[in-house]
C-alpha cells in the first residue's frame, strides 16, 4: 500500500516537471496536463490532510449495503466497518474483527507505530476486502493525470449536505467518477479497483465521533494476542 496521499501529490507534480524539460509537448497540451496535475494535487491535499482530522461519516455500497469510517486526532485512532468486518487502530491496539454465519470474531493484536495516521494501515486493511480508499482513489487520479490520453471532467456536487468536488475519467477504455468534500473525506466513488467493480456514497457526515465507534462489536468473542506477542 502506497504509504500516504502525499506521495502521490510529488508524482502529480512530477507530471508538470516533465513538460517544462522535454520541449515536445504543444503549449495546449501542456496546459491540459497541468490542469490535471493541479487537480489531483488539490484532492491528493484535501485527503492527505483529513487523516489527521477528527470525523466520521457512513457510506451505502453496492446492493444497499452500508459501510462507515471514523477516526479522531486526539487521541489518534481509526476505524473502517463494513458489513462483514471492522478494523480498529488505536493506541492499545490493533483490532480486526469478521463476522460468519451471524457470528463476530475479533483478534487484538499489539499497537503499532503509524507516523501519525493510523487510517494508513485501516485503508490497507479495507482495501484487501475490495473496498474503496482514498488512497486508491487517489491513484487513479494520479495514474489519469501522466496518461495524456485520459480524459478528466469536473464538476460540484452535494452529498450528505456537504459540497463535493467530482472528477469524471475515462482512460484506456475504462471510466470512474470520484467526488471528494471540502473537508477531504470521500463522498462517491463508481468505477473499477483491482479489476473489480466498486461503489461508495456518502449517506452522512460528522466531525465529532462516538467513543463506541472503536469499540469491538456488541457480543463479539474476543481473541487478544498482544500479552503473547509482547
Amino acid at each position: 500500500m502506497p504509504a500516504a496521499t502525499t506521495t502521490l501529490r510529488v508524482l502529480a507534480a512530477s507530471v508538470i516537471a516533465s513538460l517544462s524539460v522535454t520541449g515536445c509537448q504543444a503549449v495546449d497540451d501542456a496546459g491540459v496536463a497541468l490542469g490535471r496535475a493541479d487537480l489531483v494535487n488539490d484532492l491528493a491535499a484535501r485527503m492527505d490532510r483529513s487523516l489527521e482530522q477528527t470525523w466520521a461519516a457512513d457510506y451505502q455500497l453496492a446492493g444497499g449495503r452500508s459501510a462507515s469510517i471514523a477516526q479522531t486526532a486526539k487521541p489518534l485512532q481509526s476505524s473502517y466497518t463494513w458489513p462483514d468486518g471492522k478494523i480498529t487502530v488505536t493506541q492499545q491496539a490493533v483490532t480486526r474483527c469478521a463476522s460468519t454465519s451471524g457470528r463476530t470474531s475479533c483478534t487484538l493484536s499489539p499497537p503499532v507505530l503509524t507516523a501519525g495516521k493510523p487510517s494508513v494501515i485501516v485503508f490497507a486493511e479495507a482495501r484487501k476486502h475490495g473496498l474503496v480508499t482514498p488512497p486508491a482513489v487517489i491513484r487513479l487520479l494520479t495514474d489519469a493525470a501522466f496518461d495524456p490520453e485520459a480524459e478528466i471532467e469536473q464538476s460540484d456536487t452535494t452529498l450528505a449536505g456537504r459540497h463535493a468536488t467530482c472528477v469524471d475519467v475515462t482512460r484506456a477504455g475504462e471510466r470512474f467518477t470520484a467526488c471528494v468534500t471540502n473537508e477531504g473525506v470521500l463522498a462517491s466513488f463508481a468505477g473499477t479497483l483491482d479489476n473489480k467493480p466498486a461503489e461508495l456514497t456518502l449517506t452522512g457526515y460528522t466531525d465529532t465521533v462516538r467513543a463506541a465507534a472503536f469499540d469491538v462489536p456488541p457480543g463479539a468473542g474476543v481473541v487478544d494476542r498482544r500479552t503473547a506477542t509482547s
